[in-house]
């Protein structure tokens, strides 16, 4: 059995879909399972076991160049996929199984796809409320799995791989001391200040993190490095914080968060691949609801003060921020972090 994958394009969501990798090789162990992806996402392929090989998606996202899908698709032929699933919902991420020739095309109805898949699945959003759910019920026969309650349990959550020598060969790149406890923090988010914790808010959990003799890493993109200064500025003990956001390529943000004794994180990709490395994390919800997306770990604790999902980029609050995270206090997510690590160590 060969089978493509037609991955995601965010953090998040391809850490989600491993969960549908793991689940296709518990089927069956001699499935060669290929994933197209954008290249960045090698960095987080490569740590998941279930994987064959990764294939560079070429196009940018929202891209349609009907040619050069054609001429991709043609290419793949040779390699004699038995199924494809399609992640994403769009009309152009199918053309390409299609043009391939794969006799089985996999994928929930999305856009218009009549024909271009021929396993089209209708989605319940109520019977499937989580989004590693939708991709689960993929690997299963059509007719099998109705509801997310038919599924097998428990899941298989998404799990990466990495090698000690992968984290000190990290840390000694960034001069990362490994004789205190380090406490990453992941205070970007890709759709805008309400789905940040207040930089401040930041500041004041790391000083009382660093009175635990902690030091603290800060991850994110380069869109972040802007917030991660202005928590060390707003830190009393700023020269006890390292802003990595934006210097570290993704496998090293992966290797230096597997190194964290624990992370404090928004709503945000990197919050997938902590709770993929098992990492203690405390998850700080807003206007976003963990009811669709949350850190699939039993090692995470979600802090969330309203109910409900707000599709808003920016708040009404300085900065952009939205009020419900504003009022997160910080002594709140430390209470809950010491209490989630010293819970974790006795496991």
């Amino acid at each position: 059995m060969k089978t493509l994958i037609i991955g995601p394009s965010w953090v998040g969501d391809m850490m989600m879909s491993q969960s549908l990798y793991r689940t296709l090789k518990q089927l069956d162990p001699s499935n060669e399972i290929d994933v197209m992806a954008p290249a960045w996402c090698q960095a987080l392929l490569n740590k998941m076991p279930e994987i064959n090989q990764s294939i560079d998606m070429p196009l940018g996202h929202g891209e349609f160049s009907l040619a050069k899908r054609y001429k991709l698709g043609k290419s793949l032929r040779a390699n004699q996929y038995d199924q494809a699933i399609i992640l994403p919902n769009s009309l152009k991420s199918a053309l390409i199984p299609f043009f391939a020739k794969i006799p089985k095309r996999t994928g929930w109805k999305g856009e218009m796809r009549y024909g271009l898949l021929n396993d089209m699945r209708k989605l319940d959003k109520q019977a499937f409320p989580l989004m590693v759910e939708r991709y689960v019920a993929l690997a299963y026969p059509k007719h099998q799995i109705h509801q997310a309650d038919e599924l097998p349990q428990p899941l298989l959550w998404p799990k990466l791989n990495v090698e000690a020598d992968e984290i000190s060969q990290a840390l000694a790149t960034f001069n990362i001391p490994q004789d205190v406890p380090l406490i990453g923090f992941c205070p970007g988010a890709e759709f805008g200040p309400a789905k940040r914790w207040p930089d401040y808010h930041y500041a004041s959990l790391a000083d009382l993190l660093v009175k635990q003799h902690a030091k603290i890493l800060i991850f994110g993109s380069a869109n972040d490095f802007e917030v991660g200064e202005r928590i060390i500025s707003k830190m009393t003990h700023g020269d006890q914080g390292i802003n990595l956001a934006g210097k570290t390529k993704l496998e090293q943000a992966v290797s230096l968060i597997a190194s964290c004794k624990a992370i404090v994180t928004n709503d945000t990709g990197l919050m997938h691949v902590a709770a993929a490395l098992d990492r203690p994390l405390v998850a700080l919800y807003g206007p976003s609801s963990p009811d669709f997306t949350p850190p699939l770990s039993n090692r995470a604790e979600v802090i969330r003060l309203i109910t409900g999902y707000q599709r808003v980029r920016q708040g009404d609050a300085e900065q952009g921020y939205h009020q419900s995270l504003i009022d997160i206090k910080p002594e709140t997510v430390f209470e809950t972090l010491m209490k989630l690590i010293v819970r974790c160590e006795k496991e």
